[in-house]
């Protein structure tokens, strides 16, 4: 299912471009960003991102200039209305979610309860 969920989950200008330059230096076009939820974490669920090649058969794409984002349905449930970002700074560099349905997060940002 592609693009049906495209309103419902979105990147950044700024994800966009890290994702993009990230698939050119691995040289593969099929990389597409995964997005799942695991437990754990110190707020109760956690944020993960993988670069994938396989889509399973009930995984969702949604694309977004040309960037493929891959999420199980059950992730889905957790970000419905989210944003996910790229961020630099002394800390570090990671992808970030911007979740509306979030009641609490911790400080880093990884992790979140409902």
């Amino acid at each position: 299912m592609e693009n049906a969920f495209k309103s419902h989950l979105q990147f950044t200008e700024k994800a966009i471009k890290k994702i993009k330059n990230l698939i050119e230096i691995e040289k593969n076009h099929d990389l597409k960003l995964r997005i799942y939820i695991n437990g754990g974490g110190c707020s109760g669920f956690q944020y993960q991102f993988i670069f994938d090649t396989s889509i399973n058969e009930d995984d969702i794409i949604i694309t977004q200039s040309e960037v493929s984002l891959i999420i199980d349905p059950i992730s889905l449930q957790y970000l419905y209305g989210g944003q996910i970002d790229y961020l630099e700074n002394l800390e570090g560099s990671k992808f970030i979610v911007y979740n509306p349905n979030a009641k609490n997060t911790c400080g880093c940002g990884s992790s979140f309860s409902i």
